[in-house]
């Protein structure tokens, strides 16, 4: 890539990421729903840092049952598979997202501070994981947004491996494919291929736009009928 592409490309995510800056999950999910049927969001997420919103590209490591005498612990480590996830990203570190597949293991660890602080060294945006990660209180004072099922108290490592980087996963049931865009706020998070971002994001706004009319809209008849094309 050269460097007018790549700077040309930095400045399209930097777009992008201004841009839902005043969005909500529920925005975009209702604006991905207009182009396609399939579910796109994923629930019940907490984060040590909840007033965080999360928006980038993805990169992934998925996670498999623990089995010393297959999976050795020298390849199929945390710093190897975060290694090769990043030569795959998208996009700069800064507009990047990893996402951490429990693979049915949503109980159990996926990462702590010290694993995660790779994050931070690179600049990623967060991390998004339907597991747990450790070490809350740290993770409540790093740069980066985190994500997942809950706070884990003890290490995961006895019961998932880190297996495969930037392969498709599936968290809590969507679908996911390296390069799509991810973003996490409080009520949830929203996957959103390449394809669709721009117009996406432009009905996402619309659909805000819209609702600050069917606001007024309310005020104004002082409950006498219904507003049509409220959500």
């Amino acid at each position: 890539m050269s460097q007018h592409t790549r700077h040309e490309a930095q400045a399209r995510e930097e777009r992008r990421a201004k841009a839902v800056q005043t969005l909500a999950c529920a925005d975009l999910v209702d604006a991905v729903g207009r182009i396609h049927q399939h579910r796109a969001h994923i629930l019940d997420l907490v984060s040590p840092s909840p007033e965080r919103k999360l928006f980038g590209r993805a990169v992934t490591i998925s996670f498999f049952p623990t089995c010393t005498q297959l999976l050795d612990a020298e390849t199929y480590s945390f710093g190897r598979l975060f290694d090769e996830a990043m030569q795959g990203a998208a996009a700069d570190a800064a507009h990047t997202v990893l996402l951490l597949a429990s693979n049915g293991h949503p109980g159990v660890s996926m990462a702590g501070g010290t694993k995660l602080s790779r994050l931070s060294n690179q600049g990623l945006a967060g991390v998004l994981t339907d597991g747990r990660l450790r070490d809350f209180d740290e993770l409540a004072t790093e740069p980066y947004a985190s994500w997942c099922s809950g706070e884990a108290v003890s290490w995961g490592g006895g019961e998932v491996t880190p297996y495969l980087a930037n392969v498709p996963v599936v968290l809590g049931g969507v679908g996911v494919h390296p390069g799509q865009y991810i973003y996490c706020d409080s009520s949830g998070a929203v996957v959103i291929s390449e394809a669709d971002i721009d117009g996406v994001l432009s009905v996402a706004h619309q659909i805000r736009n819209d609702d600050a009319g069917f606001r007024t809209a309310i005020s104004s008849a002082d409950g006498n009928g219904p507003i049509v094309g409220e959500r």
